[in-house]
């Protein structure tokens, strides 16, 4: 899968990169038309610890899938974000088999 990072205004460490990379391509696992992602991360200027954002957009036949979360590191944002791609790539996969 073609992954696209950015990071505007700091450099990403490529522990994390590759940590991102690593959770993204398990995703195929449970659908296997995922075309490319694109992961967006941003630390947000505010007195709040939860400065971290996360974005992720991963397109799929026909569909485009967003998620994005904030926590206090991008690790728990990743998580997070991780959990709710993956339900909604399975709900995707499920309503794309009931049409067919």
């Amino acid at each position: 899968m073609d992954i696209q990072f950015q990071t505007p205004h700091f450099k990403a460490d490529k522990k994390l990169l590759d940590l991102i990379s690593q959770k993204l391509n398990k995703l195929e696992h449970f659908y296997d038309k995922i075309i490319d992602a694109s992961v967006f991360l941003k630390i947000e200027k505010s007195d709040d610890k939860e400065n971290k954002v996360l974005e992720i957009k991963i397109n799929v036949l026909n569909a485009t899938l967003f998620v994005e979360e904030k926590d206090k590191t991008f690790e728990n944002a990743l998580d997070k974000a991780e959990d709710v791609i993956k339900a909604k790539l399975i709900k995707y996969k499920q309503r794309i088999s009931q049409v067919s």
